[in-house]
């Protein structure tokens, strides 16, 4: 009993190692050889595709860094931009107020009317709009009242011209601009230069339904600046 046990076992054993060497010889067989140019072609192909899905992921973290420095750029611009806007507003109400003080405040220096600034601003090739800024404080609580005018002095075809108020404003015994005020008040209107003239100096004159006329000039330099100082000429 003992010896047809180990023969069966024997047999199991052999069995078991024919067929692992059977299915050895068929791997063998039916499996690629690693030197097969399919094999290296389909291996080149996976290593490929591999590179190209590293490739595609860098390219699409490269665009959304680019994206989001040119959207931290922009906003970097917007906010230099708003706080030069801020300075600009800042300083100009810090010149309201020193306007303010001087003109209406206790210590203000008392002056009668006067063209406290000139501004000159192209609309087209001829056309020039200006805005001027009258004050008084002289006689406190009274009103102002007259009209406005400008003549202007230049050049044209090499000789020195003087364009008076009716020349500017393209209408011959036009009237000036009325002003009417107790402080300040800015008067505006247009005025009409000739193509081949060359403008040097801006006087504007004043003349007040009582009392005498005041004239004061501005250089076109100054007058054409964002807010231009007077020079009395009266």
């Amino acid at each position: 009993m003992q010896v047809q046990t180990r023969w069966v076992t024997i047999a199991g054993l052999a069995l078991i190692l024919a067929l692992g060497f059977g299915g050895w010889g068929l791997y063998r067989v039916f499996s690629p050889d690693p030197g097969d140019p399919r094999v290296v072609l389909e291996n080149s192909q996976r290593a490929a595709r591999g590179q190209q899905t590293q490739i595609d992921q860098l390219q699409q973290r490269v665009s959304t860094l680019t994206r989001s420095d040119q959207i931290s750029r922009e906003a970097n611009r917007d906010l230099q931009s708003t706080l030069a806007e801020r300075d600009e507003e800042v300083a100009a109400l810090r010149a309201d107020v020193a306007f303010y003080e001087r003109l209406v405040g206790s210590t203000a220096q008392r002056r009668g009317l006067a063209v406290h600034a000139l501004r000159l601003q192209p609309q087209n090739d001829t056309a020039w709009h200006f805005t001027t800024t009258l004050t008084q404080n002289l006689n406190r609580g009274a009103v102002s009242t007259g009209e406005l005018s400008l003549t202007i002095e230049g050049t044209r075809a090499g000789k020195l011209q003087k364009l008076a108020w009716g020349e500017l404003r393209q209408q011959p015994g036009a009237t000036g601009v009325p002003y009417s005020f107790k402080y300040f008040q800015q008067v505006e209107g247009d005025v009409f230069l000739p193509a081949d003239f060359t403008p040097v100096r801006v006087s504007v004159r004043l003349a007040p339904k009582s009392g005498a006329a005041i004239e004061q000039s501005f250089t076109w330099a100054d007058a054409i600046r964002d807010i231009a100082p007077a020079t009395a000429t009266e």
